[in-house]
């Protein structure tokens, strides 16, 4: 072997000819260099990431000082990448590879280096497992699990997001017979130079008395893994490349280790990962505005409780419209500053309901917090947002900090957007799903749970997510009990089962296994800390919007998909519903009217249009809002409902009545959007969004003038609620609605609000016991035997897929932190035939995403009915990302039924290689009509139509003939100017 310089005690030399990073580079960068950045970036991390309590609870679990702590890990951190000393791996450049392949000290297997299975990170799991061993890491010969070396080993060889499973040790004992690709002695004696030199340039000579616990093994893990990426941007490197010939010796590897510790700073500092600060202390400091009674019962005393009890979960149930969000904002604030938080991350159930969140939260941020204030928006489309427009600009970096200048101080730069560093920002706001990953076994789930570890965790409408997804909830809530981490609950409809069970899920994590007997307060809040597990008693608080809600239960015949054209008959839902809009319709007012499907909405909508012409005719008249629209189109229209039906601004004495509206929908109105209607108007559901639904009607004071003559008293909203009924006047769920909901709770829900016609509904005094009465086990006492036997019926149905998709979540989830024992393999084991494709789709939600191709009178392709938007080509890699955006701000959701069976119109080259766009359907859709305002396009034996209702499935009809002249592009609902793009 050539000598490259002096060697470590008990060491051979370090040959620094290995390399670690080569792409876009001037030349190959040895791996020793790589092991010390990494190494470097990992110890600013852990100055600027974590806070003193998690240094004490690290070191501590490890058995050392705060300081050698800090040494040790950054020790651990270079050596994530130990494993690229192997064959395999150096194979990849043969130019560099052909001197290592010719020296005789470095003798492999024959094939030995074509192991592509064997990657890098499972050689550091196999390595490293016998070099700590060596080094006095605590072992454990019979149960390998059990050893801090290889608990360690195993940490590490997770870094590119999946945990290897744990080792034997006959396997060890003779590991490059078990692995060829990790090579023979000379292989194995240079990862042991690596080590040594490693370890001496860091002053890691403390050993661990014992391993960590899972939820402290999975933040050092995260650490590793964003040390890691930050070390490996070109632009790290090339500062810190060595020359030509360099040799690798102490002396030079003490200049690059001081070389690269002072570039590590402005690293972090660049990517904004620094602590927000909870400096705000009273509430009238966070907002312009003085507290309610549920947001100043809260400012009164949840501050001295959480000061003598210390951080942990608060449960806030409350009505819609009661300020629940500015509640846990300053609620967040509080726990923030008692836990030493580093920032927050605000939960939502959609998309639509985290864009509206999103400014809320930067405007919170602005006013109430310091430090580092980065904020992200998290879901698969928030780079379409106009909320969240993409900031190319870095960040001013001045001395090593992050530039306070109130414009940048809460836009993320661009590293923290890049792919799965969302979450590491201090400040995030997106989908529940987001964070769910973390509890599934996908890649990098360590990494989303880390994200979460030191941070205020909110969650919106926790109500709202069935048995899979409240499950997945439940095991989050056990991680960040182990955590500490500071949560936050909100909802407007909670069971007390449901809230017992959250609340538990967190005591669970803070190691406090005896269940509760929670009954929440409504409207109130109750909490618990993560230090003694005691749970507060539930505080109850008035309600500034008291009121009674009347119910106008009207049981109907379902005719909803017959066709405007039809007469509507008498008992039918079409009636009832021109009966009850028709005062909007002639005095002035808004409606909303809630759908159970997509379909349905929009033949409501076409109805309403035959109903009403002329208010059809009137700009904003009639409204349809759902989900299957463009993304684009949906922006827009929920940007004008806002403008619409929002909350009025300036004198509400001198607000006039609203002109004549009625927005159609479906369920994406009921979450998280602060509409204002005067009647509300729904067909059955279960009473818990009913509910939500009628939270929109009434929900903003407006003046005694505001209200039309028509509505009711301020203090008593309506709420229509059209119930399907068979010919016996029983509730019959429309084959049209499928399982959307249980049949059970709606027959429950209906006898419910049966009850409820002649008195309404007391706000918010009412609603919990409702919400629980409709679960009651006793609730079918009452019926008559052959309504009880069926209801029994239905609620052991109903149970039965409750218990299925909780089993199933339990199934594919990750364990509770109590349960890795050692082992972190248990968190990337997935279950056979469980895949990563089918646990994003949340195991069953079948959705499927449409790209409309508008075929011109000339045979091309465009994004618009108007011919303006070309079908971008792309290069060999794909479209740019310009025009990625304009592709993706065309793209529509759809039932994944609609696309199963056939193939789309053939994508244009280089589209597989961009990620959003390899599930697309091209669908090439040719103009129904001379005004081309209606396009169908097929798709097997489908027809799927697009126009200004959105997209439809519609029996197939041949398209017209084309005739030139015959038609011309008039519909601008989907012809966007490139300036307007999202």
């Amino acid at each position: 072997m050539t000598n490259h310089g002096e060697a470590t005690p008990g060491c051979v030399p370090l040959d620094a000819r290995f390399w670690g990073k080569e792409r876009e580079l001037p030349h190959p960068y040895p791996v020793v260099c790589h092991l010390l950045d990494t190494a470097a970036v990992f110890g600013v991390l852990w100055d600027v990431l974590l806070g003193a309590e998690v240094h004490e609870r690290v070191s501590e679990a490890l058995g050392l000082r705060v300081e050698q702590a800090r040494s040790v890990l950054s020790f651990w951190a270079g050596l994530h990448d130990l494993g690229k000393i192997t064959p395999p791996f150096q194979a990849q450049v043969p130019e560099s590879f052909a001197g290592l392949r010719a020296d005789a000290a470095y003798r492999f297997a024959p094939g030995a280096e074509k192991e592509r299975a064997f990657r890098h990170e499972m050689a550091t799991h196999w390595s490293l497992t016998q070099l700590l061993g060596e080094a006095g890491y605590p072992a454990d010969g019979r149960l390998m699990r059990r050893a801090v070396s290889h608990q360690v080993a195993q940490l590490l060889g997770g870094h590119h997001g999946s945990f290897g499973a744990v080792l034997l040790s006959k396997e060890l004992s003779r590991a490059s017979e078990y692995r060829p690709g990790l090579g023979e002695e000379g292989w194995a004696a240079q990862r042991r130079a690596h080590f040594a030199e490693l370890r001496r340039v860091t002053g890691a000579d403390a050993v661990p008395t014992q391993g960590l616990p899972a939820e402290l093994a999975v933040s050092v893990t995260g650490l590793v893994v964003v040390a890691d990426w930050l070390a490996s941007q070109r632009g790290a490197i090339v500062p810190l490349m060595p020359p030509v010939g360099w040799q690798g010796r102490p002396e030079e590897l003490d200049a690059h280790w001081s070389r690269t510790q002072a570039a590590a700073v402005g690293l972090v500092a660049k990517a904004r990962l620094g602590r927000a600060r909870f400096d705000a202390e009273r509430f009238e400091e966070m907002f312009p505005f003085s507290p309610n009674a549920l947001q100043g019962d809260l400012a009164e005393r949840l501050p001295r409780l959480v000061g003598e009890r210390g951080p942990g979960l608060l449960l806030v149930t409350a009505p819609t419209g009661d300020g629940k969000t500015e509640a846990a904002l300053y609620a967040a604030s509080v726990l923030g500053r008692a836990a030493n938080a580093r920032g927050l991350y605000f939960a939502l159930p959609t998309m639509a309901t985290a864009d509206a969140m999103f400014p809320r939260v930067r405007d919170f941020a602005a006013e109430a917090l310091e430090g580092e204030r980065a904020l992200t928006l998290l879901h698969s489309m928030a780079w379409l947002s106009p909320a969240y427009a993409q900031d190319e600009q870095a960040p001013e970096v001045s001395d090593g900090a992050v530039s306070a200048d109130p414009a940048t101080a809460t836009e993320a730069g661009t590293w923290l957007r890049g792919s799965k560093r969302g979450l590491l920002a201090p400040l995030g706001v997106g989908t529940i799903d987001q964070t769910l990953a973390a509890v599934l076994p996908l890649r990098y789930n360590a990494l989303r749970l880390f994200g979460l570890s030191d941070k205020v965790f909110v969650v919106d409408e926790a109500h709202a997510y069935g048995p899979w997804m409240h499950q997945l909830l439940s095991r989050l809530l056990e991680w960040l009990g182990a955590f500490r981490a500071p949560v936050v609950l909100l909802s407007a409809t909670l069971t007390g089962r449901t809230a017992a069970s959250l609340v538990d899920a967190y005591r669970r994590g803070a190691g406090f296994l005896e269940p509760s007997a929670v009954e929440p307060a409504y409207p109130g809040w109750l909490f618990t800390d993560s230090r003694t597990g005691k749970i507060s008693r539930p505080r109850t608080v008035t309600s500034q919007r008291a009121r009674t809600l009347d119910i106008d239960l009207r049981p109907v015949a379902w005719d909803a998909m017959e066709g405007p054209a039809a007469t509507p008959r008498t008992e039918g839902r079409r009636a009832a519903l021109r009966e009850v809009l028709r005062p909007v319709a002639e005095e002035g007012g808004t409606a909303l009217v809630c759908c159970t499907t997509v379909a349905e909405a929009q033949q409501t909508f076409r109805d309403l249009c035959t109903a009403f012409p002329e208010l059809a005719l009137r700009e904003g008249g009639l409204r349809l809002l759902h989900s299957r629209y463009p993304a684009f189109a949906r922006q827009r229209i929920t940007a004008d409902c806002e403008e619409a039906y929002g909350k009025l601004r300036g004198d509400l004495e001198a607000a006039p009545p609203r002109p004549a509206s009625i927005l159609v929908a479906t369920q994406v109105v009921e979450q998280s959007l602060d509409f204002d209607f005067d009647v509300v108007v729904s067909d059955l559901a279960p009473v818990a969004q009913l509910l939500q639904r009628a939270g929109r009607g009434r929900r903003h004071a407006r003046g005694k003038a505001g209200r039309p003559p028509w509505a009711h008293l301020e203090d008593r909203p309506l709420l229509v609620v059209l119930e399907p009924v068979d010919g016996d006047g029983k509730t019959a769920v429309p084959r049209t609605w499928g399982a959307v909901y249980d049949a059970g709770l709606l027959r429950r829900t209906a006898l419910l609000l049966a009850e409820q016609t002649r008195t309404g509904i007391a706000i918010p005094d009412g609603v919990q016991s409702l919400v629980d009465a409709v679960y009651a086990e006793d609730f079918v006492d009452g019926l008559d035997a052959a309504a009880r036997l069926e209801l029994r019926r239905m609620d052991s149905e109903r149970a039965a897929g409750e218990i299925a998709e909780e089993h199933l979540a339990g199934m594919v989830g990750i364990c509770a932190p109590a349960d890795v024992a050692g082992d972190l393999h248990k968190l990337s084991r997935q279950e056979a035939g469980v895949t990563e494709e089918l646990l994003t789709t949340r195991l069953g939600a079948d959705s499927g995403r449409v790209l409309c191709l508008y075929e011109q009178q000339d045979g091309a392709l465009t994004l618009d009915d108007a011919g303006a938007l070309p079908l971008p080509q792309g290069g060999k890699r794909g479209p740019s990302r310009q025009e990625l955006v304009q592709i993706m701000a065309h793209v529509a959701p759809v039932p994944g039924s609609w696309l199963r069976g056939a193939e789309g119109h053939p994508a244009p080259r280089g589209w597989s290689e961009q990620v959003p766009l390899r599930d697309l359907v091209l669908l090439t859709v040719r103009p129904d009509d001379a005004e081309g305002t209606t396009w169908t396009g097929r798709h097997g034996n489908r027809s799927i139509r697009i126009s200004d209702i959105g997209l439809e499935d519609v029996p197939h009809v041949s398209s017209p003939q084309r005739e030139p002249g015959r038609w011309q592009p008039a519909s601008a609902s989907f012809n966007v100017p490139p300036q307007q793009w999202p």
